[in-house]
């Protein structure tokens, strides 16, 4: 049964200590008789993990029959995943459920439950291209479901513990990757198709790029992490590479950004509150890049590894433990800028903003207004990667990522006391479709 406990329409009448100050507010009313109705029904149909190949075969041979077949795999398989969302939101204890961060979300998650839950399924390709707008929307709609939550988690701390924060924050996350997955790669295919994609291709498969370049991604991210650093502290390290610099894999291209922007954040502002402001006496950042030297196979996946190196100084032991701590942060709180003042970014998929795949050399990559990992927007440098910063999100989500296709995928941090950090990223290739990968 879903819960209903914290729907009851009364005034909340809450003080806040520090100043003294009452104020007053009402409980997030129930839902809809018929959304209501809607939930009770999927309550008996729980998500189930699908594999990765599933979601991608959609798009591996494109036709207007595999993009509708894909539009009705999104009707039977968000709306599930959906509501899990809501009856988990429900479940939080009373007073984290009135804090209006967490409404938001609340009303986000059911709003979208609603529209999809009672779609009609696409017959054809132009009932499937109006379908495609609709779920376009709705991915806008959740871009910054991140930073809302982790506001809400901030202000409502001490009505939870960490432990269990963690726990909820780890399952919703997860959980999100999941739906824009899905929802991401049906918008991906169908604007290929409508842009006279066909058949086969050589080097994307929906949001999947067969041959991502960490190489690419590194210099884009770099210069990006760089624009930031010099306009927020006044200077910026050097990035160098080394490895194999022609590597590729197939990959999530947006994940991957993610990962690196957060990491190159971290190291930047070591390295620069370290050895000072000056830019010629930082030392550089070292990336090496290093791919599997054994070929992909049923039973060995392959792997594409990056190692980070900086000279900032290294973590302390007493911040090591809890570098992977939600709301755990070294950056002060003069760092924070107001989510909704300025916008709100775009949570873990704001680095779309640095531009995504459209921005690594054309090909299939690229996609006009469709595509969905764009170019960069105009508050993209302003607060598109910096939203999160303070929050203490951004290396937790990080680890996040990495390590969400499994595998033996993952971020590790080995710091060097009184030198510098080096971060360790192995990240699963998708080159096989994904074949044991579940979402």
């Amino acid at each position: 049964m879903f819960s209903t406990s914290r729907h009851i329409s009364r005034p909340l009448r809450l003080t806040c200590r520090r100043s003294m100050e009452t104020y007053t507010r009402r409980t997030p009313p129930p839902p809809p008789a018929e959304v209501a109705s809607l939930l009770q029904g999927y309550h008996g149909q729980p998500p189930h993990s699908v594999p990765l190949a599933q979601v991608v075969s959609f798009g591996e041979d494109l036709s207007p029959e595999s993009v509708v077949a894909s539009a009705n795999f999104v009707l039977s398989e968000i709306p599930r995943r959906l509501a899990q969302r809501v009856q988990s939101l429900d479940n939080l204890p009373f007073i984290v459920g009135t804090n209006p961060f967490i409404g938001r979300i609340h009303e986000l998650y059911q709003d979208g439950f609603k529209t999809l839950a009672t779609y009609p399924a696409p017959q054809n390709i132009e009932e499937n291209w109006a379908f495609t707008r609709r779920l376009e929307e709705l991915v806008g709609a959740h871009a910054d479901d991140i930073p809302i939550m982790a506001k809400g988690f901030k202000e409502c701390a001490r009505y939870m513990t960490p432990e269990k924060t963690s726990a909820f924050l780890n399952s919703a996350i997860r959980d999100r990757i999941a739906l824009r997955l899905i929802a991401e790669q049906h918008i991906s295919i169908s604007y290929s198709l409508r842009e006279g994609g066909r058949g086969k291709s050589t080097k994307t498969v929906g949001v999947i790029d067969k041959k991502t370049s960490p190489k690419a991604l590194i210099g884009m991210c770099g210069r990006f992490v760089s624009e930031l650093s010099e306009a927020s502290l006044g200077s910026c390290p050097e990035v160098k590479l080394e490895g194999q610099l022609d590597a590729t894999f197939a990959y999530v291209p947006v994940h991957l950004e993610y990962i690196l922007t957060e990491v190159l954040k971290n190291s930047f502002r070591a390295t620069i509150e370290r050895h000072g402001h000056s830019s010629s006496s930082l030392p550089p950042v070292t990336i090496t890049i290093s791919p599997s030297s054994i070929p992909s196979s049923p039973s060995r996946p392959a792997y594409m590894s990056l190692r980070i190196r900086d000279q900032g100084g290294g973590i302390s032991p007493a911040n090591f433990r809890k570098i992977f701590s939600y709301a755990f942060t070294t950056a002060g709180e003069s760092s924070v800028s107001d989510p909704f003042d300025e916008g709100m970014g775009g949570g873990p998929y704001a680095a779309q903003h640095v531009g995504g795949s459209a921005a690594i050399g054309g090909g299939d990559s690229t996609g006009g207004a469709g595509n969905m990992f764009g170019e960069i927007t105009g508050k993209g440098v302003q607060v598109g990667l910096g939203t999160l910063a303070g929050l203490g999100y951004g290396l937790p989500l990080a680890k996040l990522y990495s390590e969400y296709f499994g595998g033996g995928s993952g971020l590790e941090l080995v710091p060097l006391d009184g030198f510098g950090t080096d971060c360790f990223i192995k990240l699963r290739s998708l080159e096989r479709g994904g074949d044991e990968v579940l979402i």
